[in-house]
């Protein structure tokens, strides 16, 4: 983890653990700008801190993902209220559909530190599809080994729509929010930043290949048996750990400062 050139009063007031994490998720965000997934300030990645108080960090409403930085983020409880708001003497904004899905998520899955979301326009042209992922490119066999479906309920900021968020999502990696977009958990930020490049890389493939008119050869179902074994191997079982460090030296060639 990278903790160098950040601000020093941020750090000096944040226990390691926490500001190891805060750059990894500041990382993500900066990232998803890079690949071209943000939308402008609309959606909202989130980490959860460890221990039983269930508080997340999520950015501040308002700022690109591509300014993010580590000190920038904000901590929430599952109230949706800013934690240590005192250290600023103004109101801290947050996305109110931010807290709804991130919350919801948070509470109900120990295993999903880091949940992502994204509104990106491959994303939600395959969520508006009605058979959704079709088994067409080996990155959608890795998605389909592990992802659930959730009915479009309008601006997700209604509380009565997180137990059957949570049921959709299951126990699965993916998530595909019908005619709104992507989303993906894991167990660390870099193995949510993953699946989500293989998801948005499946919807991106299946737009390309339905745009191009002809029929489409679909993977036979038993080759979906033990994929996610061999994504394992793929990652010599270190998952999104793999590539995170490629990914953190790539943003520093081109955006960097998110560790501050």
């Amino acid at each position: 983890m990278q903790t160098s050139n950040h601000d020093g009063d941020a750090h000096a007031a944040t226990d390691e653990a926490e500001w190891a994490l805060r750059v990894d998720l500041a990382a993500a965000y900066r990232l998803v700008a890079l690949f071209g997934w943000d939308d402008l300030v609309f959606t909202h990645l989130t980490a959860r801190i460890p221990g039983p108080e269930h508080r997340f960090l999520i950015n501040r409403y308002g700022m690109g993902f591509d300014e993010i930085t580590a000190s920038s983020l904000v901590k929430i409880g599952l109230d949706g209220l800013p934690v240590d708001e005192a250290r600023s003497d103004q109101p801290i904004p947050v996305n109110p559909a931010g807290f709804v899905i991130h919350s919801a998520v948070h509470a109900a899955r120990d295993d999903a530190l880091c949940v992502m979301h994204t509104h990106s326009l491959n994303g939600i042209a395959v969520s508006a599809q009605r058979d959704g992922v079709l088994p067409i490119s080996q990155q959608s066999l890795f998605v389909l080994a592990a992802l659930g479906y959730h009915d479009y309920e309008g601006v997700a900021l209604n509380d009565e729509e997180k137990p059957r968020l949570v049921r959709d999502l299951g126990r699965n990696t993916f998530l595909m929010l019908r005619n709104h977009g992507l989303l993906t958990v894991g167990a660390s930020v870099a193995d949510a930043f993953l699946a989500m490049y293989i998801f948005e890389a499946a919807c991106a493939i299946q737009v390309r290949a339905m745009a191009g008119g002809g029929d489409l050869l679909r993977i036979p179902a038993p080759i979906l048996v033990g994929i996610q074994a061999q994504a394992a191997q793929v990652t010599r079982g270190l998952g999104g750990a793999l590539a995170w460090p490629s990914l953190l030296r790539r943003l520093q060639r081109h955006n960097p400062g998110y560790d501050r």
